[in-house]
């Protein structure tokens, strides 16, 4: 379960405070997918990384119960001088999960092959999202946050993650924020749309893409 309560975030220019996030409240499903759809620029990875915790909101609280993810897709908490594996078995030793395991099931999901031995630095862009994918997906979380899906990788790739996803939805949530409505109706049930930061939950996909195109549209 995690539930937002009046959560806000700002951030500073050089003339005044951007409002990205305003008054936010909302209680997120369990065991559901939920799609977050917003333009380019509405705050969506910034509303994501405050749900995870990796970012703490201006004002509000937020209450966390099981296990959440870092945001996948996000690949700035790697150490980029340590290999894949090596990042795997830190992981691993955090979250109190089987080392040897860990690794083995990142290598698999991720299947960048000799490169996963290789220093996270020499990774290409997609290298990264790929790695940060196998990992998340070798770890048990009961909330997975997820950032963009549908930019990862190739279509076995991306057919891969929406396999390992389902498998998942009996005993774990997902949480996705995207620009693109078919990614979003491919792994959700319920949706919601971020914009002028306000975040409006909807009772499904289909009437919360029906708002965001007409956002898109004006």
């Amino acid at each position: 379960m995690i539930e937002l309560n009046n959560v806000s975030k700002y951030y500073k220019t050089t003339r005044h405070k951007q409002l990205v996030l305003d008054s936010i409240s909302v209680r997120l499903p369990t065991n559901s997918g939920l799609g977050i759809l917003g333009r380019n620029g509405a705050g969506k990875s910034t509303l994501l990384r405050i749900i995870g915790g990796a970012e703490l909101p201006d004002s509000g609280t937020i209450e966390r119960g099981g296990r959440v993810s870092w945001p996948i897709g996000f690949t700035g908490g790697f150490s980029k001088a340590l290999s894949g594996e090596e990042n795997c078995r830190f992981i691993a030793r955090i979250y109190n999960q089987d080392i040897d395991d860990t690794v083995h099931k990142a290598k698999e999901f991720a299947d960048i092959g000799p490169y996963f031995y290789a220093p996270v630095q020499t990774y290409s862009s997609g290298m990264r999202a790929r790695f940060a994918f196998g990992v998340s997906m070798a770890v048990d979380f009961d909330v997975y946050l997820v950032d963009e899906v549908a930019a990862v990788g190739d279509a076995n790739f991306r057919s891969k993650c929406l396999k390992a996803f389902r498998e998942r939805r009996d005993r774990s949530s997902i949480v996705m924020v995207s620009h693109n409505v078919v990614a979003v109706k491919r792994y959700c049930d319920i949706a919601s749309v971020l914009h002028n930061g306000k975040l409006t939950v909807y009772d499904s996909v289909d009437e919360a893409a029906e708002v965001y195109e007409k956002i898109n549209e004006a």
